[in-house]
């Protein structure tokens, strides 16, 4: 029987749907990886109830926040949402809190990485958001540390603005090693990059 790492990501109303759309799909199943069927999503609601997407699509949790454990993942993935600025996810920021303390990684862009600044997780960590004015309005103690980049990887945190959703699954990517360096150059060369060049070199892994 094949036994699969599991990756967490946090669904909720109004989630942004393209700010995950290409991490997930290419870590739950994708012929370039290291290790073909390593990974699977397991989505992850606040309560067993559907959600319904920015996008409209209604999703029904594998699981729910409090059933979930740092020690059973490789990973929790917080997508942006109308919510997260209202406080209504933060249970999903004290949960990156006790994967970090267990030194599982976290990756959080667009709103999500406010609901980390408001948990005191990107104090002391590089990170950036979608505009650094959007974080200092939380009033957080990290501006030093902001970095005006797609995406930054720091003390096991992922961080990503919302239109750099191909920047932020390469980090996701390089942190779960699911690629080697050649294929996720190429991946990030046609896909973020929009490069046919980067096609073959996949094609040929």
């Amino acid at each position: 029987m094949t036994t699969f790492e599991k990756v967490h990501v946090g669904i909720y109303d109004t989630l942004a749907d393209w700010e995950v759309g290409a991490a997930i799909a290419h870590i739950n199943k994708d012929q370039w990886q290291k290790q073909p069927g390593r990974y699977r999503v397991v989505t992850v609601g606040l309560t067993p109830d559907p959600i319904v997407t920015m996008g409209g699509m209604r999703i029904v949790p594998d699981t729910t926040l409090d059933q979930i454990d740092p020690a059973d993942s490789a990973m929790l993935i917080l997508p942006g949402s109308d919510t997260w600025d209202a406080g209504d996810q933060a249970p999903f920021a004290k949960k990156a809190r006790e994967f970090l303390d267990a030194g599982v990684p976290v990756a959080a862009i667009c709103g999500a990485t406010g609901g980390l600044a408001k948990e005191g997780l990107l104090d002391n960590r590089d990170h950036t958001s979608g505009a650094a004015m959007y974080l200092d309005a939380i009033g957080y103690g990290g501006a030093a540390r902001y970095q005006d980049v797609p995406a930054v990887t720091d003390q096991n945190v992922i961080t990503a603005g919302p239109p750099s959703q191909f920047e932020f699954a390469r980090e996701i990517f390089a942190r779960l090693d699911l690629y080697t360096p050649e294929v996720l150059a190429a991946w990030y060369q046609l896909f973020g990059q929009n490069d046919p060049a980067g096609y073959y070199v996949l094609a040929q892994a």
